[in-house]
């Protein structure tokens, strides 16, 4: 499957792969819908792609106007891809990518004023690991600033309601085999 940035400034550039099926990338048109419904929240945002693969959703955010994306996945072959993708988009300015386990980064302590205004969160499917990722966030808010949204990936099959303290679900969508979660911090 061909990966490439859908608009912004890198619009067409064509995204590498990560080798092997360690990672599954979205479709363009679940990004689209993702950036549809995103719409004026991206420019001058700051991202966390969690889970980051291939690097596709942070890299459409910083092409589509975000300041900044930080690409977390502990593949190595993922890291080199992102980077790769960065070069190839000429957006390594706005990026930092860290070999780091999301939930080990997500236990930490955000400075203040450094949360992201979005979260973007698809991991690896069947394992549970976008309810530990939510459930984190929720446990640390300030990972999301306020009025922020966590986006989760996931199979319809996997999706089972959760209940937080500082996270409200607002929407989903289904495309096909693939569903979109968005979880908002409620604002002050």
């Amino acid at each position: 499957m061909s990966i490439r940035v859908i608009a912004g400034k890198a619009k067409g550039r064509k995204l590498k792969s990560v080798p092997g099926d360690s990672t599954r990338p979205v479709m363009d048109r679940i990004k689209e819908n993702l950036f549809n419904i995103l719409g004026t929240d991206v420019p001058e945002s700051r991202w966390l792609d969690l889970f980051a693969g291939t690097g596709s959703v942070g890299i459409e955010a910083l092409s589509r106007g975000a300041d900044y994306c930080l690409f977390l996945d502990t593949n190595r072959a993922a890291i080199a891809t992102i980077l790769d993708n960065l070069r190839i988009t000429g957006l390594e300015a706005g990026a930092r990518v860290q070999r780091l386990d999301a939930f080990a980064f997500l236990r930490g302590t955000p400075v203040e004023n450094e949360g992201f205004e979005v979260i973007y969160i698809a991991p690896p499917q069947y394992k549970g690991m976008w309810q530990k990722a939510l459930e984190t966030i929720d446990a640390q808010p300030n990972w999301l600033l306020p009025d922020g949204i966590a986006v989760v990936q996931i199979d319809p099959k996997e999706y089972l309601e959760l209940s937080f303290q500082n996270l409200d679900l607002y929407d989903q969508r289904r495309y096909g085999n693939t569903m979109l979660c968005f979880y908002e911090r409620p604002g002050f």
